[in-house]
């Protein structure tokens, strides 16, 4: 009789643990997040541990590739045409891309891929930078459109009139309108947050300048002329340390190295036409891809010396580091691809079929990239000597 009772209590307790398990289950919050940050109700199953990294097609739409696998799993429509520069939100769920033919963004849920709303930024937006709630988006008012003009060529048509100063779009994503505009050059390219966050820093590719501008009030702080190192500023990134800032000059083969006031400190020479340009996590290498040189060349942040040039595809512009930081992802239009490189052996470990002209590429968790960066413990950043 005590032996039926403790079975029967038994089983009435094992039923009771299922009930509460179930009840945990079905009551679990769909937006939470797995040990990366990923949202696990995210429709674009399998996730693997990797993360997802994100890539823009001029003529196409999104494309969204699981980095457990290297493989492209979902496409997202962007309901424009002409995606470029894209980021995505802190916590994952917004990717934002900019569309050159609407002159707008599209805000995309990135757990069902539907654009929640497309918001005006001015003609012909192209970077994309997230900062918190607020995203910064840079345009090109002047820019006719082809290919730029060859190194010391007269641009047509080359009139004042025409080089209309190009507005960087902030715009506040709780509110989903552009709130303020800051003045830049014509034709701003690249976007950076200064290492403080009280500035932002833009390259001007049509006058040759680098601005740093008041990020609260858009106050031009200090203007940078690259002229006489190099022609069409197009890259920036700071420093993991935020001791030093580089910026790509894609008709001078060099980037130009700045000290944490935006002093020009020297200049090293790259392969023909560089563009995207990241440090690594700990800041003791940089990474810059040449578009004619066709190579991701690799230089040690301290002595700038070149340690390897690394073959790629045609017009490879942007690329980012893997969540991991075990592989480099580079976009290469011309090819309709994106190469994947080993960090460690700097060799080509795949290449993904992406189609029609892949132009940027962003990972989420965030990682070091041409057009983003990762969120750093300051015990991940290589001491300065």
């Amino acid at each position: 009789m005590i032996l039926k009772t403790v079975t029967t209590k038994t089983r009435y307790s094992l039923l009771l643990a299922l009930l509460i398990a179930s009840l945990g289950a079905c009551s679990k919050n769909p937006q939470e997040k797995d040990e990366l940050g990923v949202p696990e109700t995210s429709t674009v199953q399998p996730m693997g541990l990797g993360g997802l990294a994100y890539v823009t097609s001029q003529d196409a739409g999104v494309s969204v590739i699981d980095l457990a696998t290297m493989s492209v799993i979902k496409e997202f429509d962007v309901k424009a045409k002409g995606p470029r520069g894209l980021g995505v939100t802190d916590d994952g769920t917004k990717l934002i891309v900019a569309t050159r033919e609407n002159e707008s963004i599209s805000v995309i849920d990135t757990t069902t891929g539907e654009v929640i709303k497309q918001i005006p930024v001015g003609k012909n937006p192209e970077f994309v930078r997230v900062n918190g709630n607020l995203v910064y988006v840079s345009s090109e008012p002047s820019a006719k459109g082809g290919p730029p003009p060859k190194p010391g060529a007269e641009e047509e048509d080359d009139d004042d009139e025409e080089k209309v100063p190009a507005k960087i779009a902030v715009v506040d994503l709780d509110k989903g309108e552009k709130i303020r505009e800051i003045t830049g050059g014509p034709e701003t390219e690249g976007i950076e947050f200064s290492a403080d966050g009280k500035n932002l820093v833009i390259t001007n590719e049509a006058d040759n300048t680098v601005t740093v501008h008041d990020i609260e009030s858009g106050k031009l702080v200090k203007t940078i002329k690259t002229h006489e190192y190099g022609d069409r500023p197009r890259g920036i990134k700071v420093s993991p340390d935020g001791n030093t800032y580089l910026a790509t000059l894609e008709y001078g083969n060099k980037f130009m190295v700045m000290d944490k006031d935006f002093n020009v400190i020297r200049t090293v020479d790259t392969g023909e036409t560089p563009y995207g340009i990241s440090y690594n996590r700990s800041g003791d290498r940089i990474y810059v891809a040449t578009n004619k040189q066709k190579a991701l060349q690799v230089f040690d942040a301290k002595t700038f010396e070149k340690i390897k040039d690394i073959p790629t595809g045609n017009r490879c512009w942007h690329f980012t580091f893997t969540p991991d930081d075990k592989h480099i992802m580079l976009a290469c239009g011309k090819s309709d691809a994106i190469y994947v490189f080993d960090t460690e052996k700097y060799e080509q470990s795949k290449l993904i079929e992406v189609k029609n002209m892949p132009w940027g590429i962003v990972t989420y968790p965030k990682a070091m990239g041409s057009l983003d960066q990762a969120k750093l413990d300051p015990t991940e950043v290589a001491p300065a000597k």
